[in-house]
């Protein structure tokens, strides 16, 4: 309902607008796209399932590179795999720029290393990538936090002795242990009523950002802030996690050891006050916070959710499932846990979690992107701070490059052979200048933990397979699986 009432606010306003204005207008040479009116944009030619479908929509009628007004802003969309390659590979640094994501900005703000710009934002990744480095990503004791953390989740879906779980508490929990021991230098316990609660932020954060009154008040920020929705509720359960983390910082602060750095926060610290009197340093206190929410939350919540839709299809398709038990018992066995090294060994296992990534498409629209300067593309002139947003489903389902890409199958990343093989459109963490920071732990995480799981358990449902539903319970910034039951029953080897 509270939708509706917004909508018709957003008309009638419209409406009186249309007496005042004429259609809008675009600086430079933008592509073609649906004709939009005043103040509403293209809100009337949109689907109502939201942007994802309606740009997929537009692209059939106005190719791969189109213009959209989401209320009165114009956008450029590019769809598909060569398109987005030559935008962010080929003219890499100008479309480096990266715009708003109107429910979340008024907590960011452009600070912190996700969504900062120019300068401050060259700083903080250089900083976020050699410090993440340093603890554990590229080196082998990023492998050993996962494999520890994977240990204990066998212990608690031991503990489960077969009975129905919902999957969110345990691919939250060990996703999240594994990024705050980066952060904040510790683990916690899955009991730990903070940490509860701070996944419970999380997830109900990734799952309003995601909703379709997000996606109206992308179009209408300006407007529709005045009034109660989502976007409030995300403000208030972001700025919790701030207070968290605002915390966590000043007790480092109290016990901090110069010589003897424990994880990110620490060696944020130490370069605050390395650049104390230098004014033109990005390292302050707001864009910590800010940095430390970004990977706390991007963490988490990407790759927890990569699990959930892995092991909904593994229930969907209990045939592959007992293809990656085979490969798993021939290569490891069952008298060590799985390691990174395996996975070379294990081609149909890591075409499996490859389709898994692009099958559940977790970030269809992508993190929208903006020219750093006027820029010649396809013809077009888009000028400076053009929004661009890159559809990473239209590559990740592009049919030029994947046989049935509606359909789920590991032989998309298999050759004849049988050994995994490369695929351009494949781009789960973008490309690009501004690929997702966590990459490297994102895929050693999902390799460790799925095959982990599926060394000691088979994953059993209530639900028929070919009554399970894959269809997702939000799709907007983020595809949200739907909500399943899983029984998680110990390996029974002859």
């Amino acid at each position: 309902m509270e939708l509706s009432v917004l909508l018709l606010f957003a008309l009638l306003t419209g409406l009186l607008i249309l007496l005042a204005r004429g259609r809008p207008k675009a600086r430079g040479h933008l592509p073609p796209g649906p004709r939009p009116l005043p103040f509403l944009g293209n809100l009337l030619q949109m689907d109502r399932k939201g942007l994802l479908k309606s740009f997929l929509r537009f692209q059939q009628k106005y190719g791969d590179v189109f213009t959209v007004y989401l209320g009165p802003r114009p956008v450029v969309i590019i769809c598909g795999t060569e398109a987005i390659r030559e935008a962010l590979v080929d003219q890499a640094e100008v479309f480096s720029g990266r715009a708003k994501i109107a429910v979340v900005d008024p907590v960011v703000q452009g600070h912190g290393v996700v969504f900062a710009n120019g300068e401050r934002w060259k700083a903080l990744r250089r900083f976020s990538l050699a410090t993440m480095r340093d603890f554990g990503m590229g080196k082998r004791s990023v492998e050993e936090r996962i494999q520890e953390e994977a240990q204990c989740l066998m212990e608690e879906l031991r503990k489960s002795q077969g009975a129905l779980q919902d999957p969110v508490f345990y691919f939250h929990s060990i996703t999240a242990n594994i990024i705050c021991s980066i952060v904040f230098g510790k683990r916690f316990d899955y009991r730990d009523p903070q940490f509860l609660r701070l996944l419970e932020l999380l997830f109900k954060s990734f799952v309003l950002i995601s909703s379709l009154s997000s996606q109206l008040f992308e179009l209408y920020s300006s407007f529709l802030k005045h009034f109660p929705g989502s976007h409030r509720q995300i403000y208030k359960n972001l700025q919790e996690v701030n207070g968290f983390i605002d915390r966590s910082v000043e007790k480092h602060r109290e016990t901090l050891d110069p010589s003897a750095p424990r994880d990110f926060i620490d060696c944020y610290l130490l370069r605050m006050e390395k650049d104390k009197s230098d004014p033109r340093s990005q390292f302050d206190h707001r864009n910590l916070i800010m940095s430390a929410l970004s990977l706390f939350f991007a963490g988490t919540e990407t790759t927890s959710t990569t699990l959930r839709y892995g092991f909904l299809l593994m229930l969907k398709y209990p045939h592959i499932a007992e293809r990656v038990h085979k490969e798993i018992d021939r290569v490891i066995g069952s008298d060590r846990p799985p390691a990174l090294d395996d996975r070379a060994q294990m081609p149909y296992t890591d075409a499996v979690i490859h389709e898994i990534q692009r099958f559940a498409d977790l970030i269809p629209i992508g993190v929208p992107h903006m020219v750093t300067k006027d820029t010649h593309f396809r013809g077009y002139i888009l000028p400076k701070g053009t929004e661009v947003y890159p559809i990473l489903s239209s590559a990740l389902h592009d049919s030029r490059y994947f046989e049935k890409p509606d359909d789920f199958n590991p032989d998309h990343f298999l050759d004849a052979s049988g050994a995994v093989k490369k695929n351009d459109a494949f781009m789960p963490f973008s490309i690009g200048k501004r690929i997702c920071l966590g990459e490297g732990i994102a895929r050693t995480e999902l390799f460790l933990f799925f095959t982990t799981i599926l060394q000691n358990f088979s994953v059993a449902s209530p639900v028929a397979p070919e009554d399970i539903d894959l269809t997702p319970q939000e799709s907007g910034v983020g595809n949200v699986p739907p909500k399943y039951q899983i029984q998680f029953l110990p390996r029974q080897r002859g």
